[in-house]
């Protein structure tokens, strides 16, 4: 059987030039995308029982580790778009899980909060969400976790730094790809 990562020549439409493109099935983007649906498995039932979604999770747990937060940081740290992450604010805070102010230094910003009612969330989330993290890694290996977060952590690292670079063979071309 030929080796899975071996790049494999693909047709273009057209007829035009050949193409060598690793196997669709190897593609480090897609091994991420698909590790990252079968851990979410694990914690979407958990998630439904309690009435909130992964992005108000991922929202309310990284307002656990900040007293309060400007929105635009929000954003960023928890990898949502502008407008999701208003809408998704706007049902936390209707559910009281959050609370908003005006950033004092600047009237235009918002700062974000999570609530007593929204820790209280975290506290009765928190135990059945460490219960599958502790599952999942008896299953893979605690030594093999720590090793994969840390590749992961370091990836990340090394591809952050590449952005806005170039290949050599790059330089030049427009940016539709």
């Amino acid at each position: 059987m030929a080796d899975e990562t071996v790049e494999q020549d693909v047709a273009k439409e057209g007829g035009q030039p050949r193409v060598r493109l690793r196997h669709f099935s190897r593609s480090l983007p897609m091994l991420l995308l698909r590790a990252r649906e079968a851990m979410m498995r694990h914690f979407r039932n958990s998630l439904r029982v309690h009435d909130i979604t992964e992005q108000q999770w991922r929202i309310l747990r990284a307002l656990v580790t900040a007293p309060e937060i400007e929105v635009t940081e929000l954003a960023r740290a928890t990898f949502l778009l502008g407008p999701s992450l208003s809408r998704i604010l706007k049902d936390l805070e209707t559910r009281r899980l959050i609370e908003r102010h005006q950033d004092e230094n600047d009237l235009r910003r918002s700062r974000i909060a999570i609530s007593k009612t929204g820790l209280a969330l975290i506290e009765k989330v928190s135990p059945q969400s460490e219960e599958i993290y502790c599952e999942i890694t008896r299953a893979f290996g605690a030594e093999r976790m720590r090793a994969l977060q840390k590749l992961l952590e370091e990836l990340e690292a090394v591809v952050s730094g590449l952005e806005g670079r170039r290949l050599p063979e790059e330089k030049g071309e427009g940016d539709e790809r």
